[in-house]
């Protein structure tokens, strides 16, 4: 093998991602000693690294390179559907030949970073709040807050029939704050500050997890970097 460990990838998720079958057949395969690396059998939880040759069944597999992975800096107005008949849908805004699709959403009225793909296999595993994946938001709201306002934030307010999970307010400006949530439900940071008596203006998620919206202009993208990507993905190939 060659490489480091960094750039490894499972043995099931390398065979999935080669269209050859599902993850669940790969692990079956494996188990049933189809499958070799670099010619010695594979076990479960094997990975796989530049340069190692995989075979299953006596078929070099070679995974999908077409997978893409980038960051969007959202405009207000713009809708995080795919429905094309929605003639402000973020698919037809990017103009991306190939079917993509939102990684979570953004209401129509923030805007700020999302990141879209045309690979599923990572799309509810990066969503699920159990994995406490962090997001973070930059906030203006209609009048000056206090320090009790940032301690309901922080601690937690009812929202949708329940308290929210603790985050973290950073003030920025007598009326403007950086959130960082593990959670997201809908419409949460606009909700969370409604009960407390104040109106978000303005509300631009700056950051997904490791992918930083830095100076992407407004309505442009960018292809996430081979090190975003890598951080990004490898809690859901675990």
């Amino acid at each position: 093998m060659s490489g480091t460990d960094n750039e490894s990838v499972r043995l099931n998720k390398y065979i999935s991602s080669s269209g050859h079958c599902s993850r669940r057949e790969a692990d079956t395969l494996i188990e049933n000693g189809k499958v070799t690396i670099n010619g010695q059998v594979a076990v479960q939880g094997s990975k796989v690294l530049p340069g190692d040759v995989v075979v299953v069944n006596g078929v070099k597999i070679t995974p999908d390179d077409n997978m893409i992975y980038i960051a969007f800096n959202k405009p207000l107005g713009i809708t995080c559907t795919t429905d094309r008949r929605d003639p402000s849908n973020i698919i037809d805004y990017i103009g991306m030949d190939d079917r993509i699709f939102p990684i979570g959403r953004l209401d129509k009225n923030s805007s700020g970073l999302i990141l879209l793909t045309n690979d599923g296999s990572i799309v509810n595993k990066l969503l699920r709040a159990e994995n406490g994946h962090e997001k973070e938001y930059l906030v203006t709201v209609n009048r000056p807050y206090d320090k009790e306002f940032v301690r309901h934030m922080e601690t937690g307010v009812p929202v949708l029939g329940q308290l929210t999970l603790p985050c973290k307010v950073r003030p920025s400006g007598e009326k403007t704050f950086k959130i960082t949530l593990h959670q997201g439900l809908n419409r949460q940071i606009r909700r969370m500050c409604e009960y407390l008596g104040y109106r978000v203006i303005k509300l631009k998620r700056i950051r997904f997890m490791n992918i930083l919206l830095g100076d992407l202009e407004t309505g442009k993208w960018r292809y996430l970097t081979e090190s975003e990507k890598h951080e990004l993905l490898k809690d859901v190939t675990k």
